[in-house]
């Protein structure tokens, strides 16, 4: 029989903090110790920086791109204006949740809300990677080989997917803070 005996693994009582500890009216009790929340993780300052950097780049690279009159004409550019879309509206509303738990003074360390956490920011990093690879590759194209930068907004379709890599760049950042948080539990 596969049993884990005290003297194997042993076990401590964990202190107590309701006060039912020993006479003379002092309070000798220690709290129980919590992991420190990390920079960046959900439901702390970092994190909300975070979210909202994501936000302001994939919304700012989505405004560009969309303000140009060519941009339906290629697929990659339709698929980054696509990606940085559903980045900035996961962005923003986990930014609403990090201010939420802010407020409240609330820990987003849930596992299964880090879970879900993880996977979209996992997702949504890299369809906006992908997205901005593709641009980035129509607008090489454009630019250098096909020199016709003088007939497009090549200014304009750079701008967006650079706007679209520092979008992927942070929420890289927030996917990797949750996986390690999933992974140190």
């Amino acid at each position: 029989m596969n049993v884990s005996h005290a003297s194997v693994h042993p076990v401590e009582d964990p202190p107590t903090t309701d006060g039912g500890g020993g006479g003379g009216g002092g309070n000798n009790e220690v709290p129980r110790v919590r992991m420190k929340d990390i920079q960046g993780m959900p439901g702390t300052p970092g994190g909300l920086v975070l979210r909202i950097c994501q936000f302001v780049f994939a919304v700012v690279g989505l405004f560009i791109m969309a303000t140009t009159s060519d941009f339906p004409s290629v697929t990659a550019f339709c698929y980054l204006v696509a990606a940085t879309g559903l980045q900035s509206l996961w962005s923003l509303s986990l930014a609403i949740i990090d201010i939420y738990a802010l407020l409240v003074r609330r820990s987003l360390q849930n596992y299964r809300v880090v879970s879900l956490f993880t996977i979209v920011d996992g997702i949504t990093s890299t369809l906006t990677f992908a997205a901005a690879c593709a641009s980035a590759g129509i607008t090489v194209l454009i630019d250098n080989d096909l020199d016709s930068c003088a007939n497009n907004h090549c200014a304009q379709f750079e701008t967006a997917t650079a706007m679209a890599f520092i979008s992927w760049f942070t929420a890289l950042l927030s996917f990797l803070l949750n996986f390690w948080s999933l992974a140190s539990r």
